[in-house]
């Protein structure tokens, strides 16, 4: 699927916009400050989560708005169906509640998952492999729900049960223990879903990224690995979850967490050649290494679900050479699908082959180039 026009009212620096666009490259170039990273924040919002800047849905309404934003794409399908409509903004009366409609029904913000794929790189993302185990998870799992979507409904129920232990172990000795059962009970479930579809994800990334050349750009080695650093080569059972959570009571009383479980695990990546880890590789390694991991990943959601995911690379080929930025754009262009590129000048985009679509943004203007 591809977005074939995105809509966006009182979004950001955008009171109205616009676009209508086609599969291939869609290169938007502006000055810095423009909006155009704006445009594609609007575009990941039409997935489950809170979209590439994880921020609040009230900074998202444009300044001088009565409170509200919205943004609409027009999702062209495969094999003449006809297009799906997807939408989600807030509004005035309610600023912090996310509405989502899917073909005009309102529907939960995990159900967009079901419909269209997005992944993307931001250069807030370069220092991905040096940052905290938390960002990885969350990059982690964005991959995982591009290839499993009820990956979303299991990372929010499991998320509230833990919650919801966490208060119960804050009195210990006052703690309902059917109540703390039931909701390791329900950590367990999810967190063996999680764990599987993490350890599938990454065995099919790594499988696609072994078919790969070293260059233009480096390859990874990648692992699942828990919160001691020991790599996991199988995923946990419910039962095993169970266990654990049951067991560790005392220690994530006294620690104030859970200690332990799915959500310590953290994604680690070597540098296929060098045998470095990706945090002591240089920061044009590093880059290089996410650009192909992403790429590979594109590969592996057409080979799953039979549709590309949605790309998004903001101000990637800034920081190409041209030996590099010409090779990622052929690739692009190969594999087919969508991707949207930003840029500060439209000679970032003369080398691309078609079909492309260009758009200039100024001052929060979109016009076709």
């Amino acid at each position: 699927m591809t977005l074939a026009r995105l809509s966006l009212t009182d979004f950001r620096n955008h009171a109205g916009a616009d676009l209508a666009t086609g599969p291939g490259l869609v290169a938007l170039h502006g000055d810095n400050g423009a909006g155009k990273t704006n445009i594609l924040e609007a575009i990941s919002l039409l997935a489950p989560g809170r979209g590439l800047r994880r921020a609040p849905l009230a900074d998202m309404v444009r300044d001088g708005a009565s409170g509200g934003f919205a943004v609409f794409a027009e999702v062209a399908a495969a094999d003449e169906l006809p297009p799906v409509a997807l939408g989600t903004g807030i509004e005035p009366a309610q600023p912090g509640r996310r509405i989502v409609r899917i073909n005009g029904a309102t529907a939960a913000a995990t159900a967009l998952g079901e419909w269209l794929a997005i992944l993307w790189l931001t250069p807030a993302m370069d220092r991905l492999f040096v940052e905290t185990a938390g960002n990885r998870r969350r990059f982690l799992d964005r991959l995982v729900l591009a290839l499993d979507p009820r990956h979303a409904q299991h990372g929010n129920r499991y998320e509230a049960a833990l919650r919801a232990r966490g208060k119960l172990l804050a009195d210990l000795a006052a703690a309902d223990a059917a109540w703390l059962a039931s909701l390791e009970a329900q950590l367990a479930e999810h967190g063996a879903a999680m764990d599987a579809a993490r350890l599938d994800t990454l065995a099919a990334l790594s499988g696609e990224l072994a078919g790969q050349p070293d260059a233009p750009f480096a390859r990874p080695l990648l692992t699942l690995v828990d919160s001691e650093g020991k790599e996991r080569a199988a995923p946990h059972s419910a039962e095993a979850l169970r266990a654990l959570f049951a067991a560790r009571r005392r220690i994530d009383a006294a620690a104030g967490r859970a200690t332990a479980g799915p959500h310590r695990d953290d994604l680690a990546a070597v540098h296929a050649v060098t045998g470095r880890a990706a945090a002591r590789c240089s920061t044009g390694e590093q880059k290089a290494m996410l650009l192909s991991l992403v790429l590979a990943h594109g590969d592996c959601v057409a080979r799953r679900r039979g549709q590309r995911p949605v790309l998004l690379l903001d101000e990637v080929a800034a920081h190409l050479d041209p030996l590099r930025r010409a090779a990622l754009y052929e690739r692009l262009a190969a594999q087919g699908g969508q991707a949207w590129l930003t840029g500060t000048e439209a000679a970032l985009f003369d080398v691309m082959p078609g079909p492309v679509t260009r758009y200039r943004i100024a001052g929060g203007r979109i016009a076709a180039a």
